[in-house]
């Protein structure tokens, strides 16, 4: 998530902790689809609103997670959603008996400590690691498919200002267009000619940056997917 987008974000859950109830309601809206996949996701398969008791316990969790998370903890607010929701569905999961395979942790740590007592603390920020962690080898993954690695990443990145905003725009603008996006994931290259059209940036300066713009496209195109990556990689130009 983009840092200004970020910041506007929390001023809306603020408004939601101080009880504007309309802020409430757009923000459980906008983030339904989120709600679905994670739910989904604990699952295994797809579930449907109005039909499955697991996302009525995802949005009951949902909104426990606005009403409790605390950004001075520097845990993004979507991640520290997910662990909410995750752990109401094992309750739910184990009450009902519905999954064996599901870890039945202790009640006392995932439902009366999110007040931010030591237990929830310490659970919380070994979930994060453990997400964060795997988020990044999946990032790591998404990168070998277009051969580039971490190691190439920090010698290509943009050291100079200009340089740095122009790379970040095309990577905008590829993120942001389906057709420039699949053509990418197909054929595993830039659509060079498109971008310098729609850009204005010339065709050596994207060769030039091929692996930043890729990489950057990528994280900024899957928000869901990659939500460490978007919170605390500055993407402003």
């Amino acid at each position: 998530m983009e840092f200004h987008k970020y910041e506007q974000l929390l001023q809306t859950i603020s408004a939601v902790r101080g009880g504007d109830v309309n802020a409430r309601e757009k923000l459980v809206e906008q983030y339904k689809p989120f709600i679905l996949k994670t739910a989904s996701h604990f699952c295994g398969r797809m579930l449907e609103w109005g039909r499955d008791d697991e996302l009525s316990i995802g949005l009951i969790a949902f909104n426990s997670a606005l009403d409790s998370f605390e950004p001075d903890r520097n845990v993004p607010f979507l991640p520290f959603c997910r662990v909410v929701i995750l752990n109401r569905l094992r309750d739910f999961a184990r009450r009902e008996n519905r999954f064996q395979d599901v870890c039945h942790l202790d009640d006392e740590i995932l439902l009366h400590h999110l007040e931010g007592k030591a237990a929830w603390d310490s659970y919380l920020q070994r979930t994060i690691e453990d997400e964060r962690r795997e988020e990044i080898e999946e990032f790591q993954k998404a990168l070998a498919e277009y051969a580039i690695s971490f190691e190439d990443l920090v010698e290509v990145s943009p050291r100079h200002r200009d340089y740095r905003r122009d790379l970040l725009r095309v990577a905008r603008s590829l993120a942001e267009t389906a057709e420039l996006m699949e053509h990418l994931t197909n054929r595993k290259q830039l659509p060079l000619s498109e971008l310098e059209k729609i850009s204005g940036v010339k065709r050596k300066t994207l060769e030039r940056g091929r692996k930043f713009i890729i990489a950057s496209a990528l994280v900024l195109s899957q928000p869901e997917r990659f939500i460490y990556l978007r919170s605390y990689i500055n993407f402003e130009p």
